[in-house]
């Protein structure tokens, strides 16, 4: 699987978990050159809170459109040290 924006490769692995129809990436996959820290989060009752990096690529910038679990809930321990996209993200 590749997830790519702005014509450029973000992360890339053959080991996806599957959650709720988003392939989550191990973190390591993920090129750290094109992130950048973000303050926000979220909260899901299943999985726990979820926090963010904002893409930075070729000079575009897409705020949030990477997701983690720090410290997810027990049920949701197939997502701990992934990463998953939206916002324009391509997986495929």
């Amino acid at each position: 699987m590749k997830a790519t924006w702005n014509n450029t490769v973000i992360a890339e692995s053959d080991d996806t978990v599957l959650v709720e129809g988003n392939h989550y990436f191990p973190e390591s996959s993920l090129n750290k050159a094109f992130i950048s820290f973000s303050n926000h989060k979220t909260s899901c009752p299943w999985k726990g809170q979820a926090s963010y990096y904002t893409l930075i690529v070729n000079g575009d910038t897409n705020p949030d459109a990477v997701w983690y679990y720090a410290d997810p809930k027990p049920e949701a321990e197939a997502v701990r040290g992934r990463v998953a996209f939206w916002k324009g993200v391509k997986v495929a």
